[in-house]
């Protein structure tokens, strides 16, 4: 009975946890539209809502990636179960990103989305993570591991390891006009702490072991 009490306890508190993260990754969005609302989004509302989604997008891909670091180095292994969350959450600040972006800047026009894509590579880079989101987005639930087997749910869901890279490029090229290349680097220094952690690991588990 103490360790089944000691459980449940520890399953309320796992679970309060996770809203917390729910509520934290909420916040931003209800910020926009707060400030949306309110007519606060400065000079240039349109600029400020399409880079807030982006920027909100590619944090929350970022710390989707660390959960996997976080707890190998914590031994927290409850951390697993908010990378799922985080994960449908920075798909949908992907999507008000890209809905952004269609209404404000073209005017739900698909072939100036085209345009713009054959024109500048950070267009077309971030229209190709989105697209690439989409089926794990799609495939997030436990029914899609089930269908496809963990085998080749887990194939499919390494795709995140392609998508980073093109979401920073995204933002670091779309930046770099208007000389604004600071945030992105720091988005491309942990991309690049977080990818270099999974390889050293790698490394270190297939590193030959010497006896003493």
């Amino acid at each position: 009975m103490v360790f089944a009490a000691a459980l449940r306890r520890a399953t309320l508190q796992a679970r309060g946890f996770k809203a917390a993260v729910f509520v934290l990754a909420a916040l931003p969005l209800a910020d926009l539209v707060w400030r949306a609302a309110t007519v606060q989004l400065g000079a240039d509302p349109e600029h400020a809502l399409i880079w807030a989604t982006g920027r909100w997008a590619l944090r929350l891909l970022l710390l989707t990636l660390a959960i996997t670091p976080l707890r190998q180095l914590t031994g927290l292994a409850e951390l697993a179960r908010l990378r799922r969350m985080l994960g449908l959450w920075t798909f949908a600040y992907a999507v008000l990103h890209f809905f952004c972006y269609l209404w404000l800047v073209n005017d739900f026009s698909a072939a100036s989305v085209v345009h713009d894509a054959a024109r500048h590579p950070f267009v077309l880079a971030g229209l190709s993570a989105l697209l690439m989101l989409l089926p794990l987005a799609l495939t997030s639930c436990d029914a899609a591991i089930r269908r496809l087997g963990a085998r080749r749910w887990r194939a499919l869901h390494r795709l995140v390891y392609l998508i980073a890279p093109v979401a920073v490029f995204h933002a670091w090229w779309g930046q770099l006009a208007k000389h604004h290349t600071g945030e992105p680097r720091v988005y491309a220094a942990i991309l690049a702490a977080l990818l270099g952690w999974r390889v050293w690991r790698r490394l270190r588990a297939a590193a030959p072991r010497h006896a003493a």
